[in-house]
């Protein structure tokens, strides 16, 4: 280490997860209830310190890998946030990430684990430092990403029916979509495929059950816009 680096004050570097499932026609957030100091006790999300031999992608991953037991999962880096007394704890630099996943396939015992709940989004309780305004850009960030690119896909099962498609995405814009032109314009989309499978669990009369293909839409190269 040269003497430069010598003369200059360490800080911590960190990383929180805002991460978004969809559950019963509503976007949820997973929280956690501290179990430390500061703020023990209190809503926060889910978070980490960068180790020295990873960068701060692999510490979102491992972060949220040890939270959810899911890997492979859609992450987006979000915002820096580096005021000077954000963490009472100490100086801590947090780079923000926010995730996708499908809310059948976490681990539910590392959740409980952790003290973590599922939150709708309208619901969301007051959080510690600035991770309101850290759960605010990542949904609005996730929103405007949604509205180009089809990563609404990764909050949903392999299978699905058409209304659960648009409860998603009224769910993530936050406002109803006329059923009409909901559908014609997925019928538009020849890589929303429809299956010869019937879902007869939420449906009485059963409903046809879709899935999304990424090899065609990535051959396409189209302009995805469901809204």
């Amino acid at each position: 280490m040269t003497e430069y680096y010598k003369t200059e004050s360490k800080i911590h570097v960190s990383v929180d997860c805002v991460i978004f499932g969809f559950h019963q026609d509503a976007l949820n957030l997973l929280l956690l209830q501290r179990k430390m100091e500061p703020a023990r006790g209190r809503w926060s999300l889910m978070g980490g310190f960068v180790r020295p031999d990873e960068s701060v992608d692999d510490a979102a991953k491992r972060v949220l890998a040890d939270l959810t037991g899911l890997e492979d999962v859609y992450m987006e880096q979000v915002h820096t946030f580096g005021a000077v007394t954000r963490d009472p704890g100490e100086r801590v630099i947090s780079v923000v990430y926010y995730a996708l996943i499908n809310i059948d396939e976490y681990d539910r015992e590392l959740v409980q684990k952790h003290n973590a709940y599922w939150v709708g989004v309208d619901n969301i309780p007051p959080l510690i430092f600035d991770h309101d305004e850290m759960v605010s850009l990542a949904r609005e960030q996730m929103k405007q990403k949604a509205a180009r690119e089809p990563i609404g896909f990764n909050l949903l099962p392999e299978l699905f029916t058409l209304t659960r498609l648009q409860n998603l995405y009224e769910a993530i814009y936050g406002e109803a979509i006329d059923k009409r032109n909901f559908r014609k314009r997925v019928a538009e989309m020849d890589y929303i495929e429809k299956t010869d499978k019937i879902d007869k669990i939420s449906s009485k009369r059963g409903a046809s059950l879709y899935k999304f293909n990424i090899e065609a839409y990535n051959c396409r190269k189209t302009k995805f816009k469901l809204c």
